[in-house]
């Protein structure tokens, strides 16, 4: 697509920065990633507490009654998302965070997805769909008790008519949603969103 806009794998990103998506684009992983920027380890600290404490000792914001996976997410868009300006991949993302994903064979707490991002934003999110049926009530309930408990209100809710549908088969499979108007935003070497939707709701005349 850049090619066939441009002329060029390369586009100019912020600050006039050039960015270069011609593949391949470099994979990394979540856990060791986070690891090496914050000091945080998501397999070991597994509850909200925790967690919390060593956000707070690295001057990320906690968000008063946030699950796991929110907090989490806050400390990737914090320390790692920042500096993700090349195209990259990141992937293997806890369970927490991906109720819909199945779970990565041999690797402890973490699920097939990743998420692309370039010039320090999220352009792709993608990942194997849950197949097993008992592994996602066991999953909706636990985001039921979360909505409860915390007030969780982006949660995925229990849907009966869903579980009933995986129950009968649902073949292997999986999907990937991009954010069209970012990318668009990255060719078109805009700086705001604003200035590439259809029908922006605030923009500078």
């Amino acid at each position: 697509i850049a090619v066939d806009v441009t002329g060029s794998t390369a586009v100019q990103g912020p600050g006039g920065v050039e960015i270069d998506l011609a593949p391949p684009w470099p994979r990394l992983d979540l856990r060791d990633e986070l690891i090496e920027r914050c000091g945080i380890d998501f397999l070991s600290l597994r509850d909200v507490d925790s967690l919390s404490r060593a956000m707070r000792d690295r001057g990320i914001h906690v968000e008063p009654n946030a699950s796991w996976g929110r907090l989490l997410d806050k400390v990737i868009s914090s320390a790692i998302q920042p500096n993700m300006i090349q195209p990259t991949f990141l992937v293997d993302y806890p369970v927490e965070m991906s109720p819909l994903a199945k779970r990565k064979p041999g690797a402890e707490g973490v699920v097939e997805r990743f998420e692309a991002f370039v010039a320090g934003s999220e352009l792709a999110n993608a990942f194997t769909e849950l197949n097993d049926p008992v592994d996602q009530r066991e999953r909706f309930e636990e985001q039921e008790r979360l909505r409860r408990e915390l007030g969780e209100d982006e949660v995925d809710r229990l849907d009966e008519d869903f579980l009933v549908a995986v129950e009968h088969g649902m073949p292997p499979t999986g999907g990937l949603g991009m954010g069209v108007d970012r990318l668009v935003m990255l060719l078109a070497g805009e700086s705001s969103i604003r200035e590439v939707i259809l029908f922006p709701q605030l923009r500078t005349l």
